[in-house]
């Protein structure tokens, strides 16, 4: 039986996304499913997403805000525009979106159904069900306003929709899995994101089997007239809610700017190390790759550890906004030639992989696996000072935000059409 995995505060922000990151994000979110799935599979790729961790430092790292219920939204829309030329290839299929999106899934999987040969009326069914139960079944003060359902070939699936509470700004983000489900309404999900704010009404509970039957019985035997008029006699109870357990509880604070009690320091300094010290040396093959510096390559030691990490290696989303940024300048503009060589990098790295040279997706792990190792007993500069030295080169490294180009210093040489022009520095 799935069990809830988890919970987390989304500070609730609108805004769109900007075509220069949009697509990028696309790209990078594809490619990082495709190294997955070559590595691990497609049912491990499901479980990824239905992991509220794992998702929001899925969505960090491709500089998308790291705290932000935008993350949702963003990350959905990128795999379905980067999955979808793919889907004949890798039996993924990415369905739904926000708004009047989200009501097409029913038809999108039917038509997926009949094309693969599952049974799409089925999967369909599954959709509504599992956005009735989060709408109506579950009552926490959340409107539903995004769905996204992802499928695979052999009929299994994860869906990952969000609610909004307008009043206090917050989103809640929900998450299913097809694996072991074996109930829609008795405790179906993989993951709740979201604050406690006090009481709700939970249905799926497998405590309240009893008051499920209960309410049908009503219903038969009084008529919804007579079960209205009967619940304005009752008084509120004064009983203490039922203890709910102990679960995971991921919280995102509202401050845009990332702090060091936002990071395990540690395995930031790990990712640096590994950069620095192992990658010119131990990773040739990575470094051949046309442009790829020191700075690429500790974009890459986050990126890998997206790929390989165990889960609880996720418990700090802010600290894979470090690769490329954010695109509200938090915690640096996003550096666009070092992310150009972190897609070209994986790009090769899978193209590679596919035609049996698995030594570029070999040097990625290694990578991971020396930043854990490295982590153990490096130090290094404070969150502060990185952030600073990569102030200090954004321009070089073409970065950009919502706000624009990064300008460059008051001495330095500027193009009329972008950023700044001049010798490019690699930095650590």
């Amino acid at each position: 039986m799935t069990q809830r995995s988890g919970s987390a505060d989304l500070p609730l922000h609108g805004g769109r996304v900007p075509k220069w990151l949009g697509d990028r994000m696309t790209r990078l979110g594809a490619v990082l499913c495709e190294a997955i799935i070559h590595h691990y599979g497609r049912d491990e790729l499901l479980r990824r997403l239905a992991h509220p961790f794992w998702f929001q430092s899925f969505g960090a790292v491709m500089g998308m805000d790291w705290h932000s219920s935008g993350i949702t939204t963003s990350v959905i829309g990128a795999l379905k525009r980067g999955l979808t030329p793919l889907s004949g290839e890798l039996g993924i299929h990415v369905c739904g979106g926000r708004g009047a999106h989200s009501r097409k899934t029913p038809h999108e999987l039917e038509r997926i159904g009949e094309r693969v040969g599952i049974d799409g009326g089925a999967l369909a069914t599954a959709s509504r069900l599992v956005a009735k139960v989060d709408s109506a079944a579950v009552q926490d003060g959340f409107d539903l306003y995004l769905h996204g359902f992802i499928v695979t070939d052999d009929s299994r699936w994860v869906v990952v929709q969000q609610g909004m509470n307008g009043d206090s700004k917050l989103a809640r983000r929900y998450h299913w899995l097809s694996e072991g489900l074996g109930s829609f309404v008795d405790e179906p999900h993989a993951a709740i994101e979201g604050k406690r704010q006090g009481e709700i009404v939970n249905l799926t509970d497998r405590r309240a089997e009893r008051s499920r039957g209960a309410q049908l019985d009503l219903l038969r035997q009084l008529g919804p007239d007579r079960i209205v008029r009967e619940f304005a006699e009752i008084e509120p109870s004064k009983a203490p809610p039922a203890a709910q357990p102990m679960l995971p509880n991921l919280i995102m604070p509202a401050h845009h700017d990332v702090r060091e009690s936002d990071i395990v320091m540690r395995r930031l300094h790990g990712n640096i190390s590994a950069a620095i010290e192992s990658g010119p040396a131990d990773f040739p093959e990575l470094l051949l790759v046309p442009g790829v510096g020191a700075r690429t390559v500790r974009a890459l030691a986050m990126v890998a550890e997206v790929v390989h990490g165990a889960p609880c290696r996720f418990s700090d989303p802010a600290r894979f906004s470090l690769a490329h940024g954010g695109k509200d300048r938090h915690p640096f503009p996003v550096p666009l030639k070092v992310y150009d060589e972190t897609i070209a990098v994986m790009k090769s790295a899978v193209r590679k992989a596919k035609l049996g040279n698995e030594e570029e997706l070999g040097a990625l792990q290694r990578l991971d696996g020396q930043a854990r190792r490295l982590e153990r007993y490096v130090t290094g500069p404070s969150l502060k000072e990185i952030v600073a030295g990569e102030l200090d080169q954004s321009h070089e490294l073409g970065g950009r935000s919502v706000f624009g180009w990064e300008p460059p210093p008051a001495d330095a040489s500027v193009s009329p059409t972008g950023p700044a022009t001049g010798r490019r520095q690699r930095g650590g």
